[in-house]
């Protein structure tokens, strides 16, 4: 018999890993400035330092501050109905009692397909949108699962830390291209040229490999964020059968082609499984296999 886990042992053991991965990315980018200002002039990579720092934090506070409005416009999602949606309702406002949290704003998209999102910067700008697939195809402790698994994302402000993320990853995105495009334009002085060809070489293999590094690091908390929601959801539960049950009935469902493209590709690591039912798995995927979320709830 499988030895049984508290869901207080895996959230602890996921935020650790999440922090340690997040930690990995400033690494990469504390190396790539490193080596990067050794072999530009220091005053140069300075100011790209400076710009791609401005742009980079801009484009993203205003994704943060905007993202829930982003998120529903992309999925063309309406505001539940009280009266049409009461189960959604008053699941919502159980595990809203059961976990501390406001009541977030509830959304409806029009899908076939079992799944649901969170979305805001903050418990007190928060916002749940669900298919209309989950809320017929699911019983009321499966909804209770899910919902629980999303208020989870609330809870541990895992909007804002994936901002954060966001931020880190851009940064050395932009950093490595400007470093890039300078090469190519020559921009560097000869001296550096001339003096420095293996500090070149080692630089630009780095600016090549950092973003793309920096973007697996990245999936892999994302993949830490989920496993961390799904055992907060069954400490605001108390039970894991519920969202293990809604998790098997979302590994069974077949989604059309024609359904797929509802979701806009840019939101899809919101949803609490995969929308395009991918058969990427492993350093590719922004969700952990479902059968190993179920292992891990059956467990508990």
């Amino acid at each position: 018999m499988a030895e049984r886990t508290s869901f207080y042992e895996e959230i602890r053991n996921n935020k650790i890993k999440s922090f340690l991965l997040i930690v990995i990315i400033f690494v990469f980018f504390v190396l790539l400035g490193f080596v990067i200002s050794l072999a530009l002039d220091p005053g140069y990579f300075f100011i790209i330092m400076i710009f791609s720092t401005l742009f980079s934090l801009g484009y993203i506070l205003f994704s943060y501050y905007n993202s829930d409005k982003i998120a529903l416009a992309s999925v063309r999602a309406k505001p539940a109905s009280k009266t049409e949606h009461r189960m959604f309702y008053n699941v919502v406002e159980g595990i809203s009692i059961a976990s501390g949290l406001p009541m977030p704003k509830l959304y409806v998209m029009q899908s076939n397909e079992i799944n649901a999102f969170a979305s805001g910067r903050n418990p007190e700008n928060a916002i749940i949108c669900a298919t209309t697939g989950i809320l017929e195809k699911l019983n009321k402790e499966e909804l209770e699962g899910v919902i629980a698994h999303e208020m989870s994302h609330i809870a541990n402000y895992d909007i804002r830390f994936m901002t954060l993320v966001a931020v880190l990853v851009g940064l050395i995105s932009i950093i490595s291209q400007m470093y890039l495009r300078s090469l190519w334009f020559g921009s560097m002085n000869n001296n550096n040229k001339k003096g420095n060809m293996i500090l070149i070489l080692i630089s630009l293999v780095l600016a090549i490999v950092a973003p793309l590094a920096a973007n697996l690091v990245s999936l892999a908390i994302s993949r830490k964020r989920e496993f961390t929601a799904d055992a907060t959801a069954v400490k605001f539960t108390r039970y894991p059968k519920g969202l293990k049950n809604a998790l098997e009935k979302i590994k069974r469902e077949h989604i059309s082609e024609e359904e797929k493209r509802r979701f806009p590709k840019a939101v899809a690591p919101l949803f609490i499984s995969d929308p395009f039912k991918k058969k990427i798995t492993g350093l590719f995927s922004t969700h952990p296999p479902i059968d190993e979320r179920i292992k891990k709830l059956e467990m508990m």
